[in-house]
């Protein structure tokens, strides 16, 4: 078996050996292990069990990194994606009132959609339809409507009557162990520590066992074990509970394209860069395995509506891997089989308060803040529909709006300036799609 691994991975051709490609999967793993408890906690302000969503996230996880091993054989990761868990929780779910099975069903639809688009020359045509201004813009606004949404779970932003928002109760201790959360998880990334974000949730945890909240209670409440056998009445309550029928008869356009379009231009982003630092990535952009990482994350994302979480997508925490020696799928492999032993973590989803894994949030923002150095400020056309997006996103609490208006204010741009030519025609059918959705939905 070992044998057969080595020569599918092809250890000689890449030289690899099973140390480095261990080692880099454990890194991989606890770079990126935080999800399994901030995910809990955001889409458990949807309304779902915690418990169960921590196994969903295992299960997802787990399924979509073991598939990028053996059948894209490359050193990525999969994990349900920052960004779109919070406009699932908090735009889809608690912003429009949809129930989450039907949210489910929308990530069920966005995966069958990205998986079509990666196996059709659609992709490509969006891909060179969307400008190079929105696509950065875009990261740069979930990285502020994540950091928004860390924010206000710490109680350090909260709503103001007078000025819409307003400094929180600095001396409330739930706000107070989040600050302290976040100092220590930037004192590690600045010692750059691995695994400084999942360490600094734990160590908020644990600190919230000795400290009580406003209600007089300790703010982390330990009951019961840390470990557990995976228990299918749990995983249950999400397992198979996505209401594909649901979504198709809200007629969820805009919530569905955003799902799409997000999932694609992360997954895009992400394993380009990945496919850099792995030293593979050709001039023309491309890479060997690439249609295969986009096919895996496309059936990750099904994979993961069906057991019960947000869309699943490829983790740029998978750069650790690679900088310690990881080559080949085979980290992917360690990886995603480390996910799978989570399924016996279920118990501490309810272990790990909000202000546990709030500064995870706010330091997940920062980290996705990079792209805006790379906005051509100095050519208005691309740089103001590229701000609209990005400001738009935390102001409305919606990433779909960002993408919206971002669209729209480049379309109308072109148009007022006289060139109608620079506008491509999956962009012009996007502009008018949204112009009729906005009319329809907006009062």
């Amino acid at each position: 078996m070992i044998k057969w691994l080595e020569r599918h991975f092809e250890f000689d051709r890449r030289g690899a050996n099973w140390t480095d490609e261990i080692i880099a999967g454990v890194t991989t793993f606890i770079t990126m292990a935080y999800i399994l408890f901030v995910n809990p906690n955001i889409l458990g302000a949807a309304g779902m069990p915690k418990g169960a969503v921590l196994m969903a996230t295992a299960v997802g996880a787990g399924i979509a990194t073991v598939m990028m091993g053996l059948y894209a054989k490359l050193p990525f990761a999969l994990a349900p994606g920052m960004g779109l868990n919070a406009y699932f929780a908090y735009s889809v779910c608690l912003g429009l009132g949809l129930p989450w099975q039907v949210a489910l069903g929308a990530v069920f639809i966005d995966g069958v959609i990205f998986l079509l688009l990666s196996v059709t020359p659609v992709r490509r045509w969006i891909l060179e339809a969307i400008p190079l201004g929105i696509k950065l813009g875009a990261s740069v606004g979930i990285g502020l409507f994540i950091a928004l949404i860390g924010m206000v779970n710490a109680g350090i932003v909260v709503k103001n009557e007078a000025t819409m928002v307003g400094l929180g109760n600095l001396r409330s201790p739930e706000t107070l162990l989040a600050i302290v959360g976040l100092i220590i998880m930037v004192v590690l990334m600045a010692l750059k520590v691995r695994g400084n974000i999942l360490i600094g949730i734990i160590a908020t945890a644990i600190l919230g066992l000795f400290v009580k909240g406003s209600s007089g209670a300790p703010i982390t409440t330990f009951g019961g074990s840390l470990v557990a056998l995976p228990n299918w009445g749990e995983l249950s309550q999400t397992f198979g509970a996505m209401d594909v029928m649901g979504a198709l008869r809200w007629g969820l356009v805009s919530i569905i394209f955003t799902f799409t379009f997000v999932d694609m231009f992360d997954t895009i982003g992400t394993i380009s860069g990945l496919a850099a630092k792995l030293g593979i990535l050709r001039p023309d952009g491309g890479f060997d395995g690439a249609d295969k990482a986009l096919i895996t994350d496309a059936v990750g994302t099904m994979v993961g509506a069906v057991s019960g979480t947000s869309t699943v997508t490829t983790y740029i925490e998978s750069a650790a891997g690679i900088a310690e020696g990881g080559k080949t799928g085979a980290t992917a492999l360690v990886a995603g089989i480390l996910f799978l032993l989570s399924l016996f973590l279920w118990p501490m989803a309810g272990l790990v308060p909000a202000v546990a894994t709030a500064p995870a949030l706010i330091v997940v923002g920062f980290l996705m803040m990079e792209p805006i150095m790379k906005i051509d400020f100095a050519n208005f056309e691309e740089a103001i529909p590229a701000f609209i997006t990005i400001v738009t996103m935390p102001f409305t609490y919606s990433i779909a709006n960002g993408l919206i208006f971002g669209i729209l204010s480049y379309v109308v741009i072109k148009l007022l300036t006289g060139k109608v030519r620079q506008i491509h025609p999956v962009l012009a059918s996007l502009a008018v799609l949204f112009v009729a959705y906005l009319a329809y939905t907006v009062h």
